[in-house]
């Protein structure tokens, strides 16, 4: 089932624009993803459709002020949107608002809601691969004063820190495949020869 056409037509033509500015890691093709993937998810769950596409459609809307504080951002744009309101109770909005704010996967509490759970878990987009080349894409394009070496430095710490064993990602949806596509990840962050492999094939292909 579709979101409700209104909704759509004004995601479509107001919100995600607003993507393209981002990074290459965060532009219109990672969100519609998104949100593919969480009205995917919603279907094992009854949960009101309109609001999971909503909170998908906004959840990076927060990085025009920077990343560290993008997902509270976000939240904040979903609470001042004025045009909301033609679809949603306050209490709606306040839980769309929460959902995006509970995406990022660093934070230390579960999300407060199914719907946060959702988007956080369609959010992970674990494909291996694309993993890789998202924090090569990332570091060229926030880090562009340092060298390969210090990019491959920067590569591994990142891949270690979020996604390795031990690492911060957690998974939040058990109908979600993303739990056998981390431990293929991990295996990749095991193979330093062939992390590094990827990482040259990335950067030489992203840096331009």
């Amino acid at each position: 089932m579709s979101p409700s056409p209104g909704l759509q037509a004004y995601i479509e033509a107001e919100i995600l624009p607003r993507y393209d500015a981002f990074d290459k890691a965060h532009r219109r093709p990672h969100v519609e993803r998104v949100i593919r993937d969480a009205l995917a998810l919603a279907a094992f769950y009854p949960v009101d459709r309109d609001m999971v596409y909503a909170a998908a459609a906004y959840h990076d809307t927060g990085l025009c002020e920077g990343r560290e504080v993008h997902h509270l951002v976000s939240g904040r744009i979903i609470r001042e949107d004025p045009v909301l309101p033609r679809w949603f109770s306050p209490e709606q909005i306040e839980t769309v608002a929460q959902a995006a704010e509970d995406h990022r996967a660093s934070l230390k509490n579960a999300p407060r809601s199914i719907y946060g759970r959702i988007i956080a878990e369609a959010d992970r987009q674990i494909e291996p691969e694309t993993i890789i080349r998202r924090t090569v894409q990332f570091g060229l394009a926030h880090y562009p004063e340092i060298d390969r070496e210090g990019h491959w430095a920067r590569t591994l710490e990142h891949l270690h820190e979020k996604y390795a064993e031990g690492g911060y990602l957690r998974l939040w949806i058990p109908e979600s495949p993303n739990a056998e596509k981390l431990a293929q990840l991990r295996r990749m962050i095991a193979d330093e020869a062939l992390l590094r492999t990827l990482f040259e094939r990335f950067y030489e292909e992203e840096r331009v």
